[in-house]
């Protein structure tokens, strides 16, 4: 591990003053310390955010919710106004990590994970992520869990947060602050596909802190559903996540979302997908013609091919439980 400095804080103006070219912001250090402790992260300062108030989940004037940068996973699951109004997002919490990881977990560190890959984490093979240009070996090698849409020659990494799936679906905002103020980043631009410059996951600036993230007034709450598929039935990275929900009035869908994640370097939303249920009754056919919509495009590598029928699957699973209103 690189010798680093340690300060924390008191005011927000005060971090976002400390931030250098080196530095990083921590707050429960559950993905930025395993990257420190395998040699893939070397900050030299880092600037402890859990001090400052950012721990409050409030509603906003549009009737709305704002959850603070530092409240963590698990009170955010069980914070009352997100259970009975964003349930989706509960069902995507109480699906990640464990119960200790949930408890140490933040808000704002959870949109900031790294992508998941075996050799971005190794860093005795090369990585474009580690090292630009260094070459993906993740084509050619063991390529299981990695994507199956939006990937790029440079790297076929993915997103491993359930709260960020949830997140997409709903629509939600997040708010940044760096030196030339505040500003708002909707959350289908936070993330970014790998492109030719797969080192950068995300558009907040280097020396940006997330404050907040903010929910549109409708949580979707009597027809959403998350479901994540995995290799075991706890502590396990999604192989496919599908966070669906709809508003249904007079059995007709008025809106409708889907995101899926563990098969893009960032949650994966198809608006076309989504406006095909729109106006329309749910049914087994329309939820299929949707899941092909969604997943038109992919491309499986050698050993993940299984990745398309199983979200294709997922997909309308989800769109059936959530129509039923079923909760996991």
């Amino acid at each position: 591990m690189t010798p680093f400095t340690y300060s924390k804080p008191a005011a927000i103006d005060e971090a976002v003053r400390m931030m250098g070219p080196e530095a990083r912001f921590i707050a429960g250090g559950t993905n930025l310390l395993d990257l420190m402790k395998e040699n893939v992260a070397r900050p030299t300062q880092l600037i402890d955010i859990t001090g400052l108030p950012l721990r409050e989940v409030t509603t906003t004037a549009d009737g709305g919710v704002r959850i603070g940068a530092l409240v963590s996973n698990a009170e955010l699951a069980w914070h009352p106004l997100i259970e009975q109004r964003y349930p989706l997002l509960s069902q995507a919490l109480l699906a990640g990590a464990s119960p200790q990881l949930r408890n140490m977990a933040s808000t704002g560190g959870n949109l900031l994970q790294r992508t998941r890959c075996y050799y971005f984490y190794d860093p005795a093979v090369p990585c474009n992520k580690r090292e630009p240009g260094s070459g993906c070996p993740a084509r050619e090698g063991l390529n299981r869990i990695h994507a199956i849409l939006g990937a790029s020659e440079a790297c076929v990494a993915v997103h491993p947060s359930d709260l960020c799936v949830a997140l997409a679906a709903l629509e939600a905002q997040v708010c940044v602050v760096g030196p030339s103020g505040e500003r708002r980043i909707a959350f289908a631009d936070f993330h970014r596909l790998p492109g030719d410059s797969p080192e950068r996951d995300t558009h907040l600036a280097d020396d940006e802190l997330i404050l907040a993230v903010e929910l549109p007034a409708n949580g979707f709450a009597g027809h959403s559903h998350y479901l994540k598929l995995r290799d075991r039935a706890s502590y396990a990275f999604a192989l496919v996540s599908v966070a669906v929900a709809l508003d249904i009035v007079d059995g007709q869908v008025r809106e409708a979302r889907i995101a899926l994640g563990g098969v893009a370097h960032k949650p994966w939303r198809v608006p076309a997908a989504e406006a095909l249920l729109q106006g329309q009754a749910p049914s087994d056919e329309r939820f299929a013609r949707a899941a092909e919509r969604v997943l038109e495009g992919a491309v499986p590598l050698a050993h993940n091919g299984f990745k398309i029928e199983l979200a294709r699957r997922a997909i309308i699973r989800a769109l059936m439980d959530a129509t039923a209103g079923v909760q996991p």
